[in-house]
C-alpha cells in the first residue's frame, strides 16, 4: 500500500495538526530534496512497523514522512515535479497575487500576470488533483490548455471594465478584484479536474483495498478544494485592503504614497504566507465519506460504514 495514502487513512489529525503538518510540508527545502534521500526516506516508511504512529514521537520517522508527503504523489506513487509540489505553491504564486491585486496600468501588463498565474495554478491542481482515474497524456494535455485559456479570459473581463468603467465606490473598488480572483481560482479547479465527476476517483476501505470509482466522491473531492481555494485568494485579497484603508485613519499611518504601498506590498505576502498552511488545512487530504452517500454499485460491494479518497491539494 501506498505509505502516502496508509498515513492519510490511519491518520485522521485535528485542523491544528494539519496545519502543523503543512508548516513543515511547505518548507522550500521540500524542493531540493534528491531521488536518492526520498527513496531511503520511503523505504525506512516500508520497513517500520506503525509508522504512522510515530510522527509526533520520533523525528527520524516525522522527517522520512514529510519528505515522503511533500514529494510522492499518493495515486500514483510518482515523484511530483519539482516547480508543482506544494512547496513550490507560496514563492511561486505569491508575487503574481501581488501584481493581480494591484491597480490596471495597461491591457499588456494585466494580460501578462494573469497568463502566468493561470500557467502555474492550472497544472498545479492538474498535478496535485486525483490521479486514479482512467486518462491520457494528450486529453490532460488538452484540458489544461483550455482551462488556462478561458480563466485567464474571464479574469481579464473585470479589469478590461474598470479601464473603461472606473468605480466610484471605495468598498466595491477594492473588493470585488479579491471576490473575482478567489471565484475565478475556484473556477480552475472545478475544470482542471473535471475528469474526475465524469470518471470518478478511487475510493477505499481503511486498509486501502480499492471498493470502486466513485463521482459521487470526486464532486466531493473537487468541491473541498475548490472552496479552499477560493478561501485562500478572497482572503489575501480582502484583508490587507481593509487594514489599510483603516489603518490610514489613524495617528501611526504614514504620510507617504511609497510607504503605504510598501505595508500594502507586506501585508499581502504576510496573509498569503498564513493562509497557504491554513487554505490546505481546511480538509484533510485523504478525505473520508460515507458508504451510503456513495453510488449503488459501491454500497453493494462492501460492508465499510466508511470509505477514504485521494482529495489532493
Amino acid at each position: 500500500m501506498e505509505p502516502n495514502l496508509c498515513f492519510g487513512i490511519s491518520e485522521r489529525q485535528s485542523f491544528f495538526r494539519r496545519f502543523l503538518q503543512w508548516m513543515d510540508l511547505l518548507d522550500p527545502v521540500n524542493l531540493f530534496i534528491s531521488t536518492g534521500i526520498i527513496e531511503k526516506s520511503r523505504q525506512l516508511l516500508f520497513t517500520t512497523e506503525d509508522a504512522s504512529k510515530h510522527y509526533w514521537d520520533d523525528q527520524r520517522i516525522k522527517d522520512a514522512w514529510n519528505r515522503s508527503l511533500s514529494t510522492v504523489h499518493p495515486d500514483s506513487s510518482k515523484l511530483i515535479p519539482t516547480f508543482f509540489r506544494p512547496a513550490a505553491f507560496l514563492p511561486l504564486t505569491a508575487p503574481m497575487v501581488v501584481l493581480l491585486l494591484m491597480p490596471a496600468t495597461g491591457i499588456k501588463s494585466i494580460a501578462s500576470t494573469q497568463a502566468c498565474f493561470y500557467a502555474y495554478t492550472t497544472p498545479f491542481n492538474i498535478i496535485n488533483g486525483n490521479a486514479s482515474y482512467s486518462h491520457g497524456p494528450v486529453e490532460r494535455t488538452l484540458l489544461g490548455a483550455g482551462v488556462f485559456v478561458s480563466s485567464t479570459f474571464f479574469g481579464l473581463i473585470p479589469h478590461l471594465f474598470e479601464m473603461k468603467y472606473p468605480l466610484n465606490n471605495f468598498w466595491l473598488r477594492k473588493t470585488l478584484p479579491a471576490f473575482l480572483l478567489a471565484q475565478i481560482s475556484a473556477m480552475n479547479v472545478f475544470a482542471s479536474r473535471s475528469f474526475e465527476i465524469h470518471r470518478g476517483i478511487e475510493v477505499m476501505d481503511k486498509e486501502g483495498h480499492v471498493v470502486g470509482y466513485s463521482r459521487k466522491a470526486g464532486r466531493k473531492a473537487m468541491r473541498e478544494t475548490a472552496f479552499s481555494r477560493a478561501v485562500l485568494f478572497g482572503t489575501v485579497g480582502l484583508l490587507p485592503e481593509v487594514f489599510i484603508h483603516f489603518f490610514k485613519r489613524t495617528q501611526f499611518a504614514p504620510k507617504s504614497t511609497f510607504s503605504l504601498v510598501v505595508m500594502r506590498l507586506g501585508c499581502t505576502l504576510f496573509m498569503m504566507g498564513l493562509m497557504v498552511p491554513v487554505s490546505f488545512s481546511m480538509f484533510p487530504q485523504i478525505g473520508q465519506i460515507q458508504c451510503s452517500q456513495l453510488e449503488e454499485k459501491i454500497q453493494s460491494s462492501t460492508e465499510e460504514k466508511e470509505l477514504f479518497y485521494n482529495r489532493g491539494v
